[in-house]
């Protein structure tokens, strides 16, 4: 697997866990989804506003799409559940479509970061794709135990890469219209 494709399959894999763990929360009622919990972020429904909040500014930055650190404006632009799952699979598609976009010479191409009061960074796509898969999961993490203490069980999300896995995930996949290319 080429680093394109890594990072193609990483956007699915993104979309398909932030898909499992949207599913379950809508399990909960709206006070469990927003009751106080052990976390960084408080409850469920911050930290899942919180990871698409983030996805949107590290997209935009990609696509130099004009956003930038206006997206951090409101910490909970969803606070209903149905709402921030929306948003979040619109997002999650513009990533698979941005991925599987990329070619070689796109990988290292420049990609301005407005750091706030610590000024303009620079990195490469490949960095910033990383980064963004890298807070995902971290974050998820933190849903996944949050609703550990709820009456939902958490999501399998850690059987995706593999070829049983794979074919386990790709109904899924199908239905959220990002479906591996053959």
């Amino acid at each position: 697997m080429d680093m394109i494709e890594h990072l193609r399959e990483m956007a699915r894999n993104n979309a398909w866990s932030n898909n499992r763990l949207l599913t379950a929360c809508a399990g909960l009622s709206d006070e469990e989804f927003g009751a106080t919990r052990v976390s960084f972020f408080p409850s469920l429904r911050l930290t899942l506003n919180h990871i698409l909040i983030v996805d949107w500014y590290y997209i935009d930055e990609l696509v130099e799409g004009g956003r930038g650190r206006s997206v951090y404006a409101n910490e909970v632009p969803f606070p209903e559940l149905a709402d921030l799952a929306a948003a979040q699979r619109a997002s999650d598609r513009q990533l698979v479509g941005y991925c599987d976009g990329l070619d070689e010479p796109g990988l290292t191409r420049p990609v301005v970061l407005d750091r706030g009061e610590r000024g303009l960074k620079y990195e490469t796509v490949t960095a910033v794709l990383t980064h963004l898969f890298i807070h995902q999961i971290h974050h998820r993490g933190q849903v996944h135990a949050m609703l550990s203490g709820t009456p939902v069980p958490p999501p399998q999300l850690d059987e995706f890469f593999l070829k049983e896995d794979a074919r386990n995930s790709l109904p899924e996949l199908v239905a959220l219209g990002i479906a591996r290319p053959q």
